[in-house]
């Protein structure tokens, strides 16, 4: 019986053991491995590529993503998954944000902001409260969401320029505003976010208790922390991120419409997963998600550069996608850690 233990424990012992090299460097430096090739691989396809106005353009392309990632993540950490209302709370912020225009910006940000926190709110209390699936009655909500906006406003889009009068410049110029002449709004919106975001994360009692709830929700239910209000936080959090978001864009396309925000779900979750945090919560933190974040822009621009279109990069983007996920996944088998 000792025999068979010893050898049981010897079998452990060794799995721990046999993390390869390769392993090992993404278990350290995580998505940035990823990163740095692709900025390899872009400096060997074109000169273009180490130009500081190719790296800004990046940046800025993957702005609004990055708002939207560094707020779902917390959604992410508390072992919810992800919020598939993204693109309807998106939409809804930046028309209501645009239809509310006339009473001046200040009330016109305020009425998005609060219209996409409200969202968050709802999902926040049903599944937090009412222990519902955050994937189905998210997506639930985006149809209905979608729904609503197509009836309310007849499913026409709607124009800062027609229903804003003199406030409406300032609202389109805030997808385009640069600070100090050089750097956009929205890439320091963004940076703030992620820095924020991280520090809520691993610094604050907050994050320490979506921690927890992502690692184990039974024991944060006996350690007395109050779990239907801080998983409501997180989504309210995720909401308000994505409102910010959902008004710049909105700004930047000069339209306020249903459709805008499509495919920001997936996209933000790609992100997530690609930077290291597990979608049973619990693991991972923003500074992976930027990488996550920067994987996603690189590799579009570097397959820009070499011509690939719009249709085949999204197969690319797809394929990277799951070798990165399996290959997270044997790292974490090998260092024995294959319950994430």
């Amino acid at each position: 019986m000792e025999t068979s233990m010893q050898a049981n424990k010897e079998k452990i012992d060794v799995r721990k053991r046999e993390v390869g090299k390769i392993s090992s460097i993404i278990n350290k430096l995580g998505v940035y491995v990823l990163v740095i090739a692709l900025m390899i691989l872009g400096t060997i396809i074109s000169p273009k590529f180490l130009t500081a106005s190719n790296f800004m353009n990046i940046i800025q392309a993957v702005s609004l993503l990055g708002m939207v990632a560094a707020g779902v993540s917390f959604i992410t950490y508390s072992g919810n998954f992800v919020d598939m209302s993204i693109p309807c709370i998106m939409a809804f912020s930046g028309m209501i944000a645009v239809d509310t225009l006339r009473y001046g910006i200040v009330v016109s940000i305020v009425c998005g902001l609060l219209t996409g926190s409200a969202i968050g709110l709802i999902n926040g209390i049903v599944v937090g409260k009412l222990k519902a699936n955050p994937i189905i009655w998210t997506l639930s909500v985006a149809f209905v969401g979608n729904g609503f906006m197509r009836w309310f406003y007849s499913g026409k889009q709607i124009y800062p320029d027609v229903k804003g009068g003199a406030a409406a410049d300032v609202f389109i110029n805030l997808s385009r505003t640069d600070v100090f002449g050089r750097i956009p709004l929205i890439v320091i919106v963004m940076i703030t976010f992620m820095v924020l975001g991280q520090f809520v994360m691993t610094k604050t009692k907050f994050g320490k208790q979506v921690k927890l709830i992502g690692s184990s929700y039974e024991v944060a239910k006996m350690t007395g922390i109050n779990v239907n209000k801080v998983v409501c936080g997180a989504f309210i959090l995720s909401a308000l991120a994505t409102s910010i978001a959902g008004i710049f864009l909105t700004s930047l396309a000069k339209t306020g419409a249903f459709y805008n925000g499509e495919g920001y779900d997936f996209n933000a979750v790609t992100a997530i997963v690609i930077g290291g945090m597990t979608l049973n919560g619990g693991r991972g933190d923003v500074v992976g998600v930027l990488g996550g974040v920067l994987v996603i822009g690189l590799l579009s621009n570097v397959m820009t550069l070499i011509g690939i279109n719009t249709f085949s990069q999204s197969i690319v983007k797809g394929i990277i996608f799951i070798a990165v996920v399996g290959i997270n996944a044997r790292s974490l088998r090998k260092l024995g850690r294959d319950d994430a």
